[in-house]
């Protein structure tokens, strides 16, 4: 279906973990299939690994002056996070928190945030609820809205096999979930869409 602008609800899926050992590319390429088949929808992947951005140390405020850059990768990384409409984020839990990572990618734009919809894919051994309590702060913050379905992986350690790759069906009991958290983008998604459209 499409958006009442007639274009295409672009969705950007964001890996937020760069470790060797991660899970998150496993539940990020998982959640990345399921996106592709919604009707109306352009996807891609954006993997953190791929971004080599310092840690935030500009000297300005990107609110005060958005598009002012000294590091190449930051300029380029807010100009892809302007494109979107709508993102999905996979949400590692380090000592309650986020990843360093993520919160500084987060933190390497500002207006390219603002007035999209978030939905956000926590694992870990409370399935990354306390991270992504913490995401849901900074996203507001960057006058994001958090879609109120996220999704909640229990125990990943246990989802792969001793090759380090995903168990035949170990996501399934989280079909549901996705459903409505994808619905939930796909609604927020296109009303901001329109509303930034009319301004």
């Amino acid at each position: 279906m499409a958006n009442s602008t007639g274009a295409k609800l672009k969705v950007k899926i964001i890996i937020g973990s760069t470790r060797p050992a991660r899970f998150g590319d496993k539940a990020g390429n998982w959640i990345n299939d399921l996106a592709k088949k919604q009707s109306g929808w352009d996807v891609e992947l954006l993997d953190l690994r791929d971004w080599k951005m310092p840690f935030f140390n500009e000297d300005h405020s990107l609110g005060a002056q958005p598009g002012v850059y000294t590091d190449a990768v930051a300029e380029k990384w807010s100009k892809k996070i302007a494109e979107a409409d709508a993102f999905i984020i996979t949400a590692a839990e380090y000592n309650r928190g986020p990843t360093a990572v993520l919160k500084n990618a987060l933190d390497y734009a500002y207006q390219e945030w603002n007035k999209k919809p978030v939905a956000f894919v926590g694992y870990g051994s409370v399935g990354g609820a306390r991270s992504i309590e913490h995401l849901r702060l900074t996203s507001i913050e960057l006058q994001m809205a958090p879609v109120r379905t996220a999704l909640h992986i229990m125990a990943p350690w246990m989802l792969v096999d001793d090759k380090g790759g995903l168990k035949p069906g170990a996501l399934d009991p989280y079909v549901d979930a996705v459903a409505a958290m994808l619905g939930q983008i796909d609604w927020w998604g296109r009303a901001l869409k329109t509303a930034r459209s009319q301004k």
